[in-house]
């Protein structure tokens, strides 16, 4: 084994307490596994190279963002002064609620104590920012403390708003047939969304067992998500959960875009592929969910598409005229994505972005994380408002290039690292195989010399054994 490697598992020995046996065990469960542990072996910056930068830095969030970012950080300054704001005392591993749904991991599995990863150099003051104050360099938090910064980073994340649905309450997430995989509470310690919906797995195969064909829909809203994938994870998920046992139902895929998948050849496999192999998936694009009837069990759409008008002489083309219909289904069983939109507390800041597309998220440039009119702000995360990257993989391409530009700007220099838009979806088309969709800006992106668009057995092992201790071992201590 070289001498980098063996460096860097003495880094992960020695800040996590695990054996060397464990740790060679560890490595040597995935080729694939090996491979990015040994591409990130000089990530993580020796006190000898540290820089001598000097300045008051306030990360604020708790989540994978804001806790990396405090790693890799307070390693990369020779005296670092790092003050981080989250309220949190618990940390979620989210991507392992889909596996929870399915019956391959348990929610105790996704659940950490903050306190073992946050630096011992870093102050942390366990309370949520109110109020970001970027013209006078502060920030007030949930209980009236003032707080100044040089520099400041947010890494607040987003938030769900299941009430954005008419007539559906988060507390109805779990009852009549009402299931969300997203349900979650870091600063309560709570995730009930994969326990929630692995129940409703179970609910929906005894109903197809018992001889009725239910009626499922999944959904996905016409906001931002986090893990664009997610939706129809569950999608194949359930209906593969009935599939392996000879049961089936009618499922249904209602979703605000216009196609399975924004990849070409992730959406031709999903499309020639996928769900041939189910049979009994009907897709309705350009459909938003808008309201449920919780007791009723009616869901009901907005369907906006175009229809040709007059034709334009001039123009030598038709006039498109944008419709809307409502459209009400029935339904016995549903999983419902919510809307999603950065916290209030930046979204009404003069940190956002105040029009467009991206109005109320982070107004950071969507190469280098810098904020595009704040110069000492900067952004990780789901929270920043760019064209790409609401993924735990692209907040882990985010670490090493904000870190980079922060410091060049407390050096008096000008940032120059690049955030290319890296998005990864392992996207769970059946019990053992995924599709790993890496693409960013430009379009595929694959690590690995594979076809982005094929299902494969190996990302399914990859996803379920090697993602999770990647992600407490390495990616929240900044090694990777």
């Amino acid at each position: 084994m070289s001498e980098k490697k063996l460096d860097f598992m003495d880094e992960v020995i020695n800040k996590e307490g695990m054996s060397r046996r464990d740790a060679l065990k560890f490595m040597g469960i995935s080729p694939i596994a090996a491979s990015v542990i040994a591409s990130t072996g000089s990530g993580s910056i020796t006190q000898a190279e540290a820089s001598s930068a000097k300045g008051k830095i306030v990360i604020v969030g708790g989540g994978a963002g804001g806790i990396m970012a405090a790693a890799r950080l307070s390693s990369a300054l020779a005296n670092p002064d790092i003050t981080l704001i989250a309220p949190n005392e618990t940390h979620i591993y989210q991507p392992g609620q889909v596996f929870v749904a399915a019956g391959e991991m348990t929610t105790k599995d996704l659940l950490r104590e903050n306190k073992n990863f946050i630096p011992s150099d870093v102050k942390w003051v366990k309370d949520e920012v109110k109020t970001f104050d970027p013209d006078n360099n502060k920030v007030v938090t949930r209980s009236g403390e003032e707080i100044s910064y040089d520099y400041l980073v947010v890494a607040t994340g987003l938030q769900y708003h299941y009430e954005w649905i008419k007539g559906l309450s988060v507390e109805d997430i779990g009852t009549n047939g009402i299931s969300s995989v997203y349900l979650n509470n870091p600063e309560e310690g709570t995730a009930k969304g994969g326990d929630i919906t692995k129940q409703w797995f179970d609910d929906l195969h005894a109903a197809a067992k018992g001889g009725k064909k239910p009626k499922v829909i999944c959904t996905q809203p016409n906001t931002p998500i986090k893990c664009g994938g997610a939706p129809q994870k569950i999608l194949y998920l359930s209906d593969d959960y009935l599939k392996r046992d000879g049961l089936t139902a009618d499922f249904t895929f209602a979703t605000n875009g216009g196609k399975l998948f924004g990849v070409a050849s992730v959406n031709k496999t999903l499309n020639e592929v996928v769900q041939p192999y189910y049979g009994n998936i009907t897709n309705k694009f350009k459909h938003n969910l808008v309201e449920i009837d919780v007791k009723g069990k009616v869901a009901t759409f907005e369907h906006k598409y175009e229809v040709k008008g007059e034709y334009d002489e001039d123009l030598e083309e038709y006039d498109m005229i944008q419709k809307t219909d409502i459209v009400k289904m029935p339904y016995d069983f549903i999983h419902v994505v919510p809307p999603m939109a950065g916290v209030d507390a930046v979204a009404n800041s003069k940190l956002a972005w105040q029009k467009g597309s991206g109005k109320g998220w982070l107004e950071v440039d969507k190469e280098t994380l810098q904020h595009r009119r704040y110069k000492n702000v900067f952004g990780i995360g789901d929270i920043c408002g760019v064209p790409k990257g609401k993924t735990g993989g692209s907040t882990r391409h985010h670490g090493p290039i904000m870190v980079a530009n922060l410091l060049a700007t407390m050096e008096g220099k000008e940032p120059k690292e690049k955030f290319d838009g890296y998005t990864v979806c392992p996207l769970k088309t059946r019990y053992g195989k995924i599709i790993m969709a890496e693409f960013n800006y430009k379009g595929e992106a694959p690590s690995f010399p594979l076809a982005v668009g094929e299902e494969r057995w190996m990302w399914w092992a990859f996803d379920l054994y090697m993602l999770e201790p990647m992600y407490w071992y390495l990616m929240l201590r900044g090694l990777m």
